[in-house]
């Protein structure tokens, strides 16, 4: 099937699938919040250099790709229901396999192979939330999606102050947790009414020529995101404000983040949803232009929750207007394209934000940051006047 409205496919909300796709979501970034600073921690703490650090994280990429490139055949050959749930078990196995070997070369293996699963899981999730769900209710829905993604993300790491970064007990409590949620992603299977369909060949290709407006706004997302929550805690301390300061800063990203989104899927219900979008970029970039005249740590503190509300919601935005309009196989191509667009907007938004700060001043991050936004949302525009 390919483009068309939604509600023409499903008419009644598909509660079994919308439960099994948040609870899902919500452990795959439950996951990476916490892997992220974890496996970083743990191999810091065994003498590994930043290098080899950072070639690891790299590896997670490659799986990433690998996935997007292979969705086309996986979905042609299973169920989409079911490989989310192979994903999530993959995600259990990998996760355990960190917590019982110190062997370098096997967390490099099992750091790829779970970019692999997280990637399955995340692509055909989005796929089967614009599946099940009607277009009136779709904005809330990608809200309640959205707002449970922010939420899983910003528990992750709270894990660490409890259990500490020098054992295997955080990857073991992890492991146990996705095998349940791998578990009820089954039974709640079993019940749905609704499946993500197979992407049919060569249709990533036709959803970037027949949504290039979708895509700009996923790597407009991509490229605030990574700049809120990686570049800008160095400009607040290299602005004279604490390390502590720059981490409740990005703490204050993901908590309002995650409140806000079920109000910004009223508002795409309610509203012509590409002015939304719109309103939202614009909104993002005004907040970065805006941190650099601020003194007020509790007024910056305010911007950047507004930021991270407002830069999030673009995704939000995006997946909405994806199930409004497409269906079938596409949904799952869509998917795939947006992670692929993020995936390019947020090297791009770590590599422009730190090297405009490193040619220029401090200020160079978030100027850049809030310039680079406003130039997308006006490619946005005219993208959509084209098409």
């Amino acid at each position: 099937m390919s483009v068309g409205k939604a509600s023409e496919a499903v008419l009644v909300l598909d509660r079994a699938a919308i439960a099994a796709v948040i609870l899902g979501v919500t452990a795959f970034s439950v996951s990476q919040g916490l892997t992220y600073p974890l496996i970083s921690l743990i191999m810091a703490h065994r003498g590994v250099t930043d290098s080899v650090i950072g070639l690891n994280a790299g590896v997670f990429s490659l799986g990433l790709a690998v996935s997007t490139l292979a969705i086309g055949p996986l979905t042609a050959r299973l169920a989409g229901d079911k490989i989310i749930i192979v994903g999530l078990a993959g995600c259990s196995l990998c996760l355990l396999v960190f917590g019982i070997t110190d062997s370098l070369v096997v967390w490099f293996l099992a750091r790829f192979v779970l970019g692999i699963c997280v990637n399955l899981v995340f692509m055909l999730s989005e796929a089967w939330l614009n599946a099940a769900c009607p277009d009136h209710l779709r904005g809330r829905i990608s809200g309640l999606y959205g707002a449970g993604m922010c939420a899983g993300f910003a528990a992750g790491p709270l894990a660490i102050p409890f259990f500490g970064s020098d054992s295997s007990f955080p990857f073991a409590i992890l492991a146990v947790y996705l095998a349940i949620v791998a578990f009820a992603t089954a039974i709640l299977s079993r019940r749905a009414r609704t499946r993500p369909q197979p992407s049919p060949p060569g249709a990533l290709v036709k959803f970037v020529r027949s949504a290039p407006a979708l895509v700009v706004m996923v790597f407009a997302f991509g490229f605030a995101d990574i700049a809120a929550i990686s570049v800008m805690p160095v400009y607040f301390v290299k602005t004279g404000h604490s390390e502590a300061f720059a981490a409740i800063a990005v703490t204050m990203v993901a908590l309002p983040t995650a409140l806000a989104q079920p109000l910004v899927g009223l508002l795409l219900d309610r509203l012509p949803r590409h002015g939304v979008a719109i309103a939202c970029g614009l909104v993002a970039g005004a907040t970065f232009l805006i941190i650099p005249f601020l003194q007020s740590e509790a007024a910056i503190l305010a911007v950047f929750a507004l930021m991270g509300a407002a830069e999030f919601a673009l995704y939000t935005c995006a997946l909405t207007l994806l199930g409004a309009h497409y269906t079938g196989g596409l949904l799952v191509a869509g998917s795939a394209v947006f992670g692929l667009s993020y995936a390019i907007g947020s090297a791009g938004g770590s590599t422009a934000t730190a090297s405009a700060m490193d040619i220029f001043s401090s200020a160079g991050a978030p100027i850049t940051a809030g310039l680079v936004l406003f130039v997308l949302v006006a490619l946005m525009l005219r993208l959509q006047a084209i098409r």
